[in-house]
């Protein structure tokens, strides 16, 4: 049976004490001021403080809250005690007829999101009030079942965590093994030769515009690299993309590296071939002297995107150009032992590959299950 959102279901806006009393150190009479931002961001410098005058509007660790405007509309926020602003609805649900778990998990569904999304688009300033929540439509089943659904989602939901946390470990062994074998490259600690980098790759400027003879092939923008691991995900043909102007070519040989900030330190290693944006570089590693595994992860690193900010801010447009990343220098550790930890990387990837598998996986099923519980 399906029924209202606000039938069983009442939802707080919270209040914005002027910005000027707020403090930054916690005080006798004072309360956490939560924002959006508290609940997305680990960052503990962020924590302010208000002062309690029994008038605002107050959360406790266990209530659900869902952002209210803008890019956070309908982002679900929990697990937080404080006074809320004026970006936050609590939600007070009839704990008689439905658990917060349960609300948790419904408002976390693609179809409250849908719903709320489409809520927004409606106004200038995407937001919602209390009365656009009538509309939604939850489905209420007993509370025992109400139980065992949050059981599974959340079993669910931890075999996710599981395996997205075995492969941040795997990345942080890849890192840790790039230290053990080469040292540490701000300060050169193995007393490694110094190079430029334009003595171990160059920047590919292959550019085309025949876009019939390339039509199938894979296009790569920026936003299809992963920023964190560099995997390759959710890019289309160049007839897909409706290609329009110049792009770059790559092979299996390239890495392609993304110009643009915040992307930074995007770099991908294509294993096949195709065309990128201009928003991304193709660099062709010597195999002479330089190891593309191996570059790939010291342009993944903050040694070298340390030296890359320094140009980037300095333009309307943050980029770096060529002549500036043919200008990095770098210790180069002897090419037996830039092959040596490539091959301990693949298997790690090889690894990765299995976890990632099994991941999607999981989380195919956890998106089958939401269907079936609030579909």
């Amino acid at each position: 049976m399906k029924v209202s959102l606000t039938d069983i279901c009442d939802f707080q806006g919270g209040t914005q004490p002027p910005k000027n009393e707020w403090i930054d150190q916690p005080a006798q009479g004072y309360i956490r001021m939560l924002q959006i931002r508290d609940f997305t961001q680990s960052d503990k410098n962020y924590i302010e403080y208000v002062k309690d005058t029994g008038k605002l509007k107050t959360c406790i660790e266990d209530d659900i809250l869902i952002g209210r405007y803008g890019a956070s509309i309908g982002k679900i926020l929990t697990g937080l005690a404080g006074a809320y602003n004026v970006a936050i609805v609590k939600t007070i649900p009839d704990e008689k007829v439905v658990s917060k778990k349960y609300l948790y998990w419904y408002l976390n569904s693609q179809y409250f999101q849908r719903f709320i999304s489409n809520v927004g688009s409606r106004a200038a300033q995407a937001g919602f009030n209390k009365n656009d929540l009538g509309a939604a439509q939850i489905p209420l089943v007993d509370k025992e079942r109400q139980e065992e659904i949050c059981e599974v989602l959340e079993k669910a939901n931890k075999l996710i965590s599981l395996r997205k946390q075995q492969l941040a470990k795997l990345d942080e062994l890849v890192k840790a093994r790039f230290v053990e074998i080469f040292g540490d490259f701000k300060n050169n600690s193995k007393n490694w030769p110094i190079v430029k980098f334009d003595e171990l790759a160059k920047i590919d400027g292959n550019m085309t515009t025949d876009y019939e003879k390339y039509a199938d092939y894979p296009h790569i923008g920026i936003d299809s690299i992963e920023k964190e691991t560099g995997e390759l995900k959710g890019y289309r043909t160049v007839k897909e993309d409706g290609v329009v102007s110049g792009k770059y070519i790559f092979t299996p040989q390239h890495i392609i590296y993304s110009k643009i900030r915040p992307n930074l330190n995007k770099v991908a290693l294509p294993d096949f071939e195709g065309l990128c944006s201009a928003d991304a570089y193709p660099i062709l590693p010597n195999p002479k002297n330089c190891n593309r595994i191996f570059l790939a992860l010291v342009m993944r690193s903050d040694y070298f995107l340390d030296y890359i900010l320094q140009f980037s801010a300095r333009t309307n447009l943050p980029k770096v150009n060529r002549k500036e990343i043919a200008g990095f220098s770098m210790p180069l550790p002897p090419l037996s032992l830039q092959n040596d930890f490539a091959t301990f990387a693949e298997r790690v990837d090889q690894q990765k590959q299995t976890i990632q598998q099994s991941l999607e996986k999981l989380e195919l099923m956890k998106k089958g299950l939401m269907q079936e519980y609030f579909g």
